[in-house]
């Protein structure tokens, strides 16, 4: 109940469901793309460090506190700042840590939809949804940090669902 005594609307209901996670193996990919992102960072402070050019340690432990920060609890925040909710007739997908981005997709806006694996993708059995819309604003939308085959059954059961709206 609000306020006014009455129940929570629609949307306020929508905010309180309980949203699906991604697939644990999702952190892993995060970290892995985080430790690619800092590599060349970690590289070049020991590169300085060696040069003798400050004293010992005054960039390199700096660099590589940070580098620690982004490879092992950054990905844990992104990771459960992400979730969805595949409902009878709508996809909804949540994501964000500072700008929180709640977007539904109606399933008789759907065009096409398809599932993308980038090589770390394939490397621990993830994949990535994406639903492309009718519209020019936000006409693509991507939930990626699926398990494979949750994906590839997510697109039949949207397919499926698009198929019966059909004339």
């Amino acid at each position: 109940m609000d306020d006014t005594g009455q129940g929570a609307s629609i949307d306020e209901a929508d905010e309180e469901q309980a949203l699906t996670p991604l697939a644990p193996n999702h952190v892993k990919l995060l970290r892995a793309q985080a430790a690619i992102v800092t590599a060349p960072f970690v590289i070049g402070s020991l590169v300085l460090e060696a040069a003798d050019l400050l004293p010992t340690g005054a960039f390199a432990v700096p660099v590589l506190v940070a580098a620690a920060w982004a490879i092992l609890r950054v990905p844990l925040r992104r990771h459960a700042a992400r979730g969805y909710d595949l409902g009878a007739d709508r996809l909804r997908v949540v994501r964000g840590l500072w700008f929180r981005s709640d977007t539904v997709v109606p399933f008789g806006r759907v065009q096409h939809i398809d599932v993308t694996q980038g090589p770390l993708e394939r490397a621990w059995g993830l994949a990535t949804l994406v639903v492309h819309t009718a519209g020019t604003h936000n006409a693509s939308v991507s939930l990626p940090g699926l398990a494979q085959g949750d994906a590839a059954a997510m697109r039949e059961t949207i397919r499926t669902h698009i198929r019966r709206e059909m004339p």
